[in-house]
């Protein structure tokens, strides 16, 4: 019995620990957040703005954002937050989403923006033969675990 504890033991503190580096390891070496003069800039160019929020059908107490989305030709700028997270993507949609099914269903139909590298505040420059304007809505999302972060309709 007391070998089965130990056992047991061990193999817990072993998951907290994975679930622990999983989740710490992209705070830990996210670079700065952009400044609020790198922001600024990328708001007075916007052409359009969204908003994320955290009461979306997919978001929960780990997978959110919130905060203003500013999108401009050139480069998609939050002001706000989203939850720390692995392998962060943003993604621009014809159509709104706040589900992990629609974002799947969806996805051949997306443009793959960039990653998303810092938690409080972000800007993702807009690749060559991307059009913002072709698309409605932004949306985060995580690329090693399949999971629905958050979206801003922004057109």
């Amino acid at each position: 019995m007391k070998r089965l504890l130990l056992i047991a033991s061990h193999v817990v503190a072993v998951a907290v620990g994975f679930a622990g580096g999983v989740y710490l390891t992209p705070i830990l070496i996210a670079p700065d957040a952009p400044s609020p003069e790198q922001l600024r800039q990328q708001v007075g160019e916007a052409m359009f703005t969204g908003q994320f929020r955290r009461d979306l059908t997919d978001s929960d107490a780990l997978h959110w954002g919130e905060g203003t989305l500013h999108v401009s030709a050139k480069a998609i700028a939050l002001e706000g937050r989203v939850a720390p997270g692995p392998d962060y993507r943003l993604y621009l949609s014809p159509e709104f989403i706040d589900t992990e099914a629609d974002f799947k269903r969806l996805k051949p139909r997306m443009a793959h923006v960039g990653h998303v590298r810092t938690f409080d505040n972000f800007v993702v420059e807009v690749p060559p033969g991307i059009d913002p304007a072709h698309y409605t809505t932004a949306i985060v999302w995580c690329e090693s675990f399949g999971q629905f972060i958050t979206a801003a309709k922004y057109r």
